[in-house]
């Protein structure tokens, strides 16, 4: 896993959830065989995903504040960051990277603005190895949590 120090600003909007899409690089390969059969197994344990990701900037200020931020501390887009993403394990700051160039600013209305982007989170976002074997766990953690939050004797 990579680290860096730089952060999407604090200030700036989230990515909207209109378009929002996360999509996964293939961690397996599929050889198929003569006979019609096809093999596969794992070639990768920690592959990338990709994500389409879509903000909508107030004013003109914000906007401006995320083109300066792209080129000063991005490097023109070049870099690693820290960005605030929603994915099924949760809200949280994600290593990623712009895939290509962002489009936009676009006009919004008034005084918005919107860009789009593909970004690279740079490991694929899952919970942690181990959990897969026991779904049952993850379907009702919300019950266990409520349960042992109440019932749970207090030190």
């Amino acid at each position: 896993m990579i680290q860096t120090d730089i952060n999407y600003p604090e200030g700036l909007p989230w990515p909207v959830r209109d378009g929002y899409d996360i999509n996964h690089v293939q961690p397996f390969q599929r050889t198929t065989m003569v006979d019609g059969r096809a093999r596969q197994r794992r070639r990768f344990s920690s592959v990338p995903s990709m994500v389409n990701v879509t903000w909508i900037f107030n004013s003109d200020n914000q906007a401006a504040a995320f083109e300066a931020w792209f080129r000063d501390a991005l490097l023109d887009g070049s870099e690693w960051f820290n960005a605030p993403l929603k994915t099924p394990v949760g809200e949280g700051q994600y290593v990623c990277r712009f895939v290509s160039m962002y489009s936009g600013p676009t006009p919004v209305g008034l005084c918005a603005w919107r860009a789009s982007a593909t970004l690279e989170i740079f490991e694929r976002p899952l919970m942690p190895p181990g959990w897969g074997n026991f779904p049952e766990f993850v379907l009702g953690a919300s019950i266990i949590d409520i349960a042992l939050n109440r019932e749970w004797p207090e030190a």
